[in-house]
């Protein structure tokens, strides 16, 4: 379940979140089939909810190729470990008629050859936005300087970016895809292993002749 209380249907008195309420949910979650409760727990206040889906709607009047947009959306998703952006927009980009192999390739993009020039700049930089804070070399920013115009690259810093933040508040919210456990738990010792056998674990290890060490 979420982490947040969502918002039953009977409780919306806002316009804009009751229009997306009727459009898209219904009691099985969304045509896409996800659980629906991104939309029920951001209607807890309905600013925060506007001003999501005019970001959202925001590209819809960009210049910017929309497969360009979708592969920095998926990536970011991946990036983030996002399994909600990053499934929504694997469905987006084979909605656009992006190969199902080039789709699946987002995911390894540094060793495919499903890219052309630009699309894999856009992915290197989706990953300096996402994986390393903004840090992007300026190599590839200049394959993005020859292919597209200030505002283009612009745009695709901000939808790339937007829906990281998205990505990030879905897992700590646990909305959608996101609803499920760390996978990150300590796994136990098997019964009867005790603090003597790590130490004796310890011992061998530095005792193993195969192990390396400093002759310094």
């Amino acid at each position: 379940m979420p982490r947040l209380r969502q918002v039953p249907r009977e409780e919306v008195s806002d316009p804009v979140v009751a229009f997306f309420y009727d459009r898209l949910l219904t009691p099985e979650g969304t045509a896409t089939g996800s659980p629906g409760d991104w939309w029920t727990v951001f209607a807890q206040d309905p600013a925060i909810f506007r001003h999501c889906v005019k970001g959202f709607q925001l590209y819809r009047e960009s210049a910017l190729d929309p497969v360009l947009r979708e592969l920095g959306q998926t990536r970011a998703g991946w990036a983030r470990q996002s399994q909600f952006v990053y499934s929504q927009h694997c469905k987006q980009l084979r909605a656009l008629g992006v190969p199902e192999e080039k789709v699946r390739a987002v995911a390894h993009w540094q060793v495919s050859e499903e890219f052309g020039e630009l699309e894999r700049a856009v992915l290197a930089y989706t990953d300096g936005l996402v994986l390393d804070g903004g840090r992007v070399h300026d190599e590839v920013f200049a394959v993005l300087k020859r292919h597209l115009p200030d505002e283009q690259i612009l745009e695709l810093t901000y939808v790339t970016c937007l829906y990281e933040m998205h990505a990030t508040m879905a897992r700590a919210l646990r909305l959608e895809f996101d609803d499920r456990p760390d996978p990150i738990t300590e796994v136990p010792a098997p019964e009867g292993y005790g603090t003597r056998d790590i130490a004796d674990e310890l011992t061998v290890r530095r005792e193993d002749p195969t192990v390396q060490r400093s002759t310094s």
